[in-house]
């Protein structure tokens, strides 16, 4: 390569981590092998909200250097700013917000614009709809409705203008507009259409129209992936097994990704559910990028600190200081498959019974936004939380009341394990209220962990599965989870002590079934297969947690070698870098026809 890739990464994650994306983008910026390789990078999103000030515009880390919503002027390409917004009558928000690894200091400063699109020219925006619609077979009109996918589009005209004001399309410079996920397809596709040759990189983070069917599909992903196997080898695409899918804008975004120039897939299931997608996806290029996990050694000394921390807590709480903490920080949604850990567990509680051990398990999970203190405090004192909820704001939600119900029947029955469900933002006093140490911090979640659960229905990959890994945590995935084939592929598909895959699509060696008997499996089917496989991983945590200070250092030594095989300078070198550059290398029709 001659000059250094400028990399545009289209997100809704520009300024906040809300989910994985947000993950990615941090481990990717702050890891030396991305900072050495990429010349510029540049964050584009839809300004979401115009309320709030200057100092709130970018988030936590950010320094704002031009804002046309607050008056505020610090950068030079004032004037260019100015003929955009007047010509598509949008305000932009334009500065740099700072990434920081906090175990290991690393930072970075990518550049981040914003736009805000709500009173957007038709004008231009129906000029691409047309444009996706002849090159690219997007019916607009279908969708035109939904704010999730107006926006989206309104961003790509005024985003590509940007992109050349920002000087990040000069003629012998290599941008690439990378679209984190559906939501930046529209101003990838709006790039190749444009004169100018910019590449395009679809991020499969994950396959969205596959989420769906997955989690409304009473048969889960053991009816999915048992589908998607045979599919496959019938060569059959989604629509033809699961019916026509135009519907959903999310499909026929995501089936545009194949006129990019390079797909990078997170997991080995993200590659077959694209090709399920449709049979152009075979010959599209397509590389398989897994994430990486953080990688950090710890000493014994500093496991036992946190974890006392936690059983300080569960006694707070609960009584009794237990002997092994188990966790699960996720997102509350279906696909995370919380009530399998609850019959993990039932089976557990019978064999710590014999044994005479005691557990608790921390749900870490919440699917609205952080609760004020004050409402902790009054919930604490009121009723007892985290042990005891209450239904409605500012407790819980639909989908915390629903989860937590299945918690009170399991401790209700259980005698040597139990579960606290924290639904709040945060794990330390501040957030979680007076029974909480003084000194615990989040940290001590991923540290003092001996077991963290992650038996996800659909997971692309999984990255807050494997981050207790390098601390000597027991880690438990599904066979389904991306980090799962990450894992194979750094051990050769050798067993590793730190690692439970569980395979909950297991149909006890029947494969003789063919897709329309596949297809029936509902949820009394499942939960047969799931009632056997959680008493087999009942038994393998049981064997595998650690009895004694050696156990336990040892833990600690395998996983962190493991880690230190999927850690993000991995990842940046071996995987996201490579597809970056070979995309670079991508000669376009029309580039060829200018040489001729």
């Amino acid at each position: 390569m001659g000059k250094k890739i400028t990399a545009v990464h289209v997100t809704h994650e520009a300024i906040g981590k809300i989910g994985g994306i947000g993950a990615v983008l941090e481990g990717l910026f702050t890891s030396e092998s991305y900072d050495r390789e990429i010349g510029r990078t540049i964050l584009i999103n839809p300004l979401f909200s115009t309320e709030g000030g200057l100092d709130t515009r970018l988030g936590e880390g950010g320094e704002v250097l031009y804002s046309s919503l607050d008056g505020h002027v610090k950068s030079n390409y004032f004037a260019s700013f100015r003929k955009i917004e007047e010509a598509f009558n949008v305000n932009i928000v334009y500065g740099r917000r700072t990434f920081v690894d906090s175990l290991t200091g690393v930072k970075s400063s990518p550049e981040v614009l914003l736009i805000d699109v709500t009173r957007i020219e038709e004008g231009p925006v129906n000029e691409l709809k047309a444009k996706m619609f002849h090159e690219f077979g997007i019916r607009s009109h279908l969708y035109e409705n939904l704010w999730e996918y107006e926006q989206w589009v309104r961003l790509g005209p005024p985003a590509i203008a940007a992109l050349k004001a920002l000087g990040a399309a000069e003629r012998d410079g290599s941008t690439i507009i990378i679209s984190h996920e559906f939501m930046g397809m529209p101003t990838a596709l709006a790039g190749i259409v444009d004169p100018y040759d910019f590449k395009t990189v679809f991020y499969a983070h994950e396959v969205a129209p596959m989420r769906r069917i997955v989690e409304r599909h009473s048969g889960h992903d053991t009816m999915f992936y048992n589908v998607l196997e045979r599919a496959g080898e019938n060569g059959q695409s989604v629509t033809e097994v699961f019916g026509d899918q135009s519907h959903n804008f999310k499909y026929a975004l995501v089936d545009a990704a194949r006129h990019c120039d390079n797909i990078l897939a997170v997991g080995d299931y993200v590659v077959k559910e694209l090709m399920f997608m449709a049979p152009e996806f075979r010959m599209a290029d397509i590389d398989l990028t897994y994430n990486g996990i953080p990688a950090h050694r710890i000493s014994l000394a500093e496991k036992y600190e946190s974890r006392d921390r936690l059983r300080q807590y569960c006694d707070n709480l609960l009584g009794y200081k237990p002997d092994f903490i188990f966790t699960h920080v996720t997102r509350m949604t279906p696909s995370k498959g919380l009530w399998r850990d609850l019959r993990v567990l039932e089976q557990m509680d019978k064999e710590f019974r014999t044994q005479g051990r005691t557990a608790v398990l921390f749900v870490l999970s919440t699917e609205v936004g952080h609760r004020r203190q004050r409402d902790i405090h009054n919930m604490e004192s009121g009723y007892n939380w985290p042990v005891a909820h209450r239904e409605g704001m500012p407790d819980l939600s639909g989908g915390e009341a629903g989860f937590y119900t299945g918690v009170q029947e399991f401790n209700a029955r259980s005698r040597n394990i139990k579960v606290v469900y924290v639904n709040q933002f945060g794990f330390n006093r501040d957030c979680c209220g007076h029974r909480m140490p003084h000194d615990m911090e989040f940290m001590d979640i991923r540290k003092g962990s001996d077991v963290e659960f992650g038996q996800s229905i659909y997971e692309p990959f999984g990255i807050a599965q494997l981050e207790p890994l390098s601390f000597g945590g027991l880690c438990v995935v599904t066979n389904v989870c991306g980090c799962a084939g990450f894992v194979n592929a750094v051990t050769d598909g050798e067993s590793v002590k730190n690692v439970i895959i569980a395979d909950y699509t297991d149909l006890n060696g029947d494969g003789s079934h063919d897709i329309e008997d596949m297809m029936q499996i509902d949820r009394e089917a499942r939960n047969r297969i799931e009632q056997q496989i959680s008493s087999k991983v009942a038994l393998e945590i049981c064997a595998r947690l650690g009895k004694n200070d050696e156990e336990v250092a040892g833990m600690i030594d395998s996983g962190y070698e493991l880690a230190c095989h999927m850690s993000w300078e991995t990842v940046a070198k071996n995987y996201v870098l490579k597809s970056l550059e070979k995309a670079a290398r991508k000669e376009h029709r029309s580039q060829l026809k200018k040489g001729a």
